[in-house]
């Protein structure tokens, strides 16, 4: 039965994607927010952070305050590490469902997440009720779960675009290239401290070249497709504005495909859809069109290599990439309209 209402609590709610899952949860019909928590600034009203956010909130609380028992839905936006041991905690209260910002039940293996985050998981039993979710590919299943682990920015962006061809064996499983740049929210408030020295509001910055922690996400959704091991390369940047995601990716065509074959089957694909667009063939777009929407646009473009084509996939890396994504999970496992709080 779809509930009327549900009370939900967001842990982290002063960080970036924090503020946006407060605003976007503030204007939606179905959610009451009982608690805002954060380690930091308890006391203190949520509109000091964010000016957007007109609605009279709970103050900022710890989470020792949380009455378990009348929550029916938690937001993590917390570090790697943190929401494991809070889903652990919590996880006897029968009724009580999560969405998870963080990497804590991205891999289904805990192993993989000891060997790419150096962390040592302490929830690893609870795997097995958790989802992986983009949203678009869990619409019928994500209610069977009360794990609900939103993916990264960069993999969203990049899964949208390459899985429905990658099914469809369109591409060529080798020499894939994926350049993708971010505004510098992506890194969080201490983006100076991870990016110290490098002048990250005055210049574009290459990192994680070699072993870039979203790496093993799409490691593992891609073998998931046809049990196949597609040969990548992956390179992110840092760019000097606040939010928006590009990511550019480099094709090669299986023998008799052509661009239309790409455009036929992405279309197709997310036809139903709402929140994936694609966009005229040849058209080279930005992240202007995006910029506070849960929206991906997708555009398709020839190269003047024959056989070979370009996609560019464009999110903002805060809200189809992070919050947006979440309360779009949110709709679905609730039984709520999927666009609910986001159009």
């Amino acid at each position: 039965m779809i509930p009327k209402k549900i009370n939900i609590a967001i842990l982290g709610a002063t960080g970036y994607v924090g503020l946006d899952l407060v605003y976007l949860l503030s204007k939606h019909p179905k959610v009451e927010i009982k608690y805002l928590c954060a380690q930091k600034s308890v006391g203190k009203k949520i509109n000091k952070f964010d000016k957007r956010i007109k609605k009279n909130l709970p103050k900022i609380s710890s989470v020792k305050n949380v009455d378990w028992e009348n929550i029916d839905l938690l937001f993590l936006s917390l570090p790697n590490g943190e929401a494991q041991k809070i889903i652990k905690k919590t996880f006897v209260y029968k009724n009580l469902k999560y969405i998870d910002l963080s990497a804590d039940f991205r891999l289904k293996n805990y192993k993989d997440y000891v060997k790419w985050y150096h962390l040592r998981h302490k929830a690893k039993e609870l795997i097995k009720n958790s989802i992986y979710s983009i949203s678009e590919f869990n619409k019928k299943i994500i209610s069977n779960y009360r794990i609900i682990s939103n993916p990264g920015c960069y993999p969203t962006s990049i899964q949208l675009a390459l899985i429905p061809l990658i099914k469809k064996k369109i591409i060529k499983s080798e020499k894939i290239i994926i350049d993708s740049k971010s505004g510098y929210s992506g890194a969080g408030k201490g983006f100076e401290k991870k990016f110290k020295g490098k002048n990250i509001l005055k210049s574009i910055q290459a990192y994680g070249i070699e072993k870039h922690r979203h790496m093993s996400e799409l490691d593992q959704e891609f073998k998931r497709v046809n049990n196949l091991k597609l040969n990548y390369s992956f390179n992110p940047h840092v760019i000097p504005t606040f939010r928006g995601l590009l990511s550019t990716i480099y094709l090669e065509l299986q023998k008799g495909k052509t661009i239309n074959s790409v455009i036929g089957c992405l279309k197709n694909y997310h036809k139903s859809n709402y929140f994936v667009k694609i966009s005229k063939v040849n058209e080279p777009i930005g992240t202007g069109k995006i910029i506070n929407t849960n929206f991906c646009l997708i555009s398709v473009c020839k190269t003047r290599k024959k056989n070979n084509i370009v996609i560019f996939s464009a999110i903002d890396n805060l809200v189809k990439g992070a919050s947006g994504q979440a309360v779009q999970n949110m709709n679905l496992a609730f039984g709520f309209k999927e666009g609910l709080g986001l159009k």
